[in-house]
């Protein structure tokens, strides 16, 4: 699962459902919640109160020298809760007991932000020792990036605990590729809890950020081993590709935004991208395939209001995917390593 914005703040729609305590989360993978513990949205009200200023403090900061850093750790966040549970584990470093998710191929070299949550993780300690797990910085660290960039405002319960431990095989396995077949990557979300229209509503969050050449490279020059490229890619996009990334070994690391008409602004213009046919990724493209996908996708194009509703309603869960409470995880001092 690599934003700054402006428009289409949705926040006096969802302010009415952020007082609202959210004791049911998702916990159908990487451990069940003990009900023992309180996991709402006032949680650290009392224990660290300026919480989220200092994590929109931290973020703002970051985003003024990086305006990539906003999507950076949208997917970052993503990429944590889809690998075992919302847990932290994507910030562990390696260590003699475990290959962490740092190194797994779809993070190797483009999973980003990872410096900018351990320094909000040094400004809350400073402020609220051994209080605020990693993993609840990160998810807030991600709403403070959408609100950002122009995106809509969602409720996040707290009281999340950090993971012991990380798998890069777990992340190489469990993690969608660019160039999956769809209904492999649906596969994939149905087994955390997802669903399809989760797999449209989420990959929205394309609307921002960039890839790297060799995640869609292909599309350009030898469109599924035929040596051609892709016929559904619209040919003034396939042009404007093929000279940002020409077919050859030295531009894989390149970049293109994943939303051209809008890169740094979280609105519709991704969907309106796939309707046109110039979505960037495959599994971008190919949601216009299938016919339940793409009324979805239809839909979320010319309704920029639906998709903001509909995108808070499925990062909300995508943050509660197998979280740890109590004494099923730890608050870690730093956020690349277990106590």
């Amino acid at each position: 699962m690599t934003m700054s914005l402006s428009s289409y703040f949705t926040i006096p729609l969802f302010l009415c459902l952020s007082s609202l305590h959210l004791v049911s989360p998702f916990p159908s993978f990487g451990g069940q919640i003990d009900y023992d513990y309180n996991y709402n949205y006032n949680y650290y009200e009392r224990s660290c109160p300026r919480l989220r200023m200092i994590v929109q403090n931290g973020v703002w900061a970051a985003f003024k020298t990086d305006t990539r850093i906003a999507a950076s750790l949208l997917r970052l966040h993503f990429h944590d809760c889809f690998v075992n549970g919302c847990d932290a584990s994507i910030l562990l470093d390696d260590t003699i007991d475990f290959r962490g998710e740092k190194n797994a191929f779809p993070n190797r070299n483009s999973a980003r932000g990872y410096d900018v949550i351990e320094s909000i993780k040094a400004d809350v300690e400073q402020a609220c020792p051994s209080t605020v797990s990693c993993v609840d910085i990160l998810t807030l660290a991600a709403r403070e990036s959408v609100l950002l960039s122009g995106g809509p405002y969602y409720p996040l319960s707290f009281g999340r605990k950090d993971g012991f431990t990380a798998s890069e095989k777990a992340a190489n396995e469990q993690l969608p590729s660019p160039i999956e077949p769809l209904e492999n990557i649906t596969d994939k979300f149905t087994s955390k809890g997802l669903d399809m229209k989760d797999v449209v509503v989420l990959s929205g969050a394309h609307t921002i950020g960039f890839a790297q050449c060799f995640t869609f490279k292909r599309r350009l020059f030898d469109f599924k081993g035929t040596g051609k490229p892709d016929p559904t890619l619209e040919s003034s996009a396939l042009a404007n590709l093929q000279g940002m990334c020409p077919n050859k070994d030295a531009s894989n690391r390149n970049l293109a935004p994943l939303d051209s008409a809008s890169t740094y602004r979280f609105d519709n213009a991704y969907y309106v991208n796939l309707v046109n046919g110039t979505g960037l990724l495959e599994s971008d493209q190919a949601l216009m395939r299938d016919p339940k996908t793409a009324a979805i996708v239809t839909a979320y194009s010319s309704n920029s209001y639906l998709f903001s509703a509909d995108f808070a309603s499925s990062m909300t869960k995508l943050s509660n995917l197998g979280i740890l409470t109590g004494s099923n995880g730890q608050i870690r001092n730093k956020c690349g390593s277990v106590n």
